[in-house]
């Protein structure tokens, strides 16, 4: 499957609503991210297509092992940019912003470049 930043992103929100609400539905990934119910649903169903979420009967979205592991890695880039551009001084909603768009297009070397130093400060 051709990762893209819209599916990274839909499987990051999944990842994170899923850590805080018992089930997650189309309807709550279209309220967190101010998208239409029928676009979040047109991206469920690629999602599904390409194996990287199920759909319960009721509706509830889980994702698949490998939906989890990319959805876990877009994270893990997320978080860790934020922390090291707010720990260089950019405001914290400025920080969560570049970081969504950031984790995205960084190289793999360049982020463990960042990570490792990010964990001597």
């Amino acid at each position: 499957m051709q990762r893209t930043e819209s599916k990274e992103n839909y499987l990051e929100t999944i990842l994170r609503l899923s850590q805080k609400k018992p089930v997650v539905r189309s309807v709550d990934i279209a309220a967190e991210l101010g998208f239409s119910k029928p676009s979040v649903s047109l991206a469920m169903k690629t999602l599904r297509e390409a194996q990287l979420i199920t759909v319960s009967p009721e509706g509830y979205i889980t994702l698949t092992e490998e939906g989890r592991a990319i959805a876990d890695t877009i994270y893990e880039r997320h978080v860790v940019i934020s922390d090291m551009l707010t720990f260089l001084g950019v405001p914290a909603d400025i920080a969560e912003e570049d970081a969504c768009r950031i984790e995205h297009v960084i190289s793999e070397e360049t982020f463990q470049a960042i990570k490792k130093h990010g964990s001597q400060k």
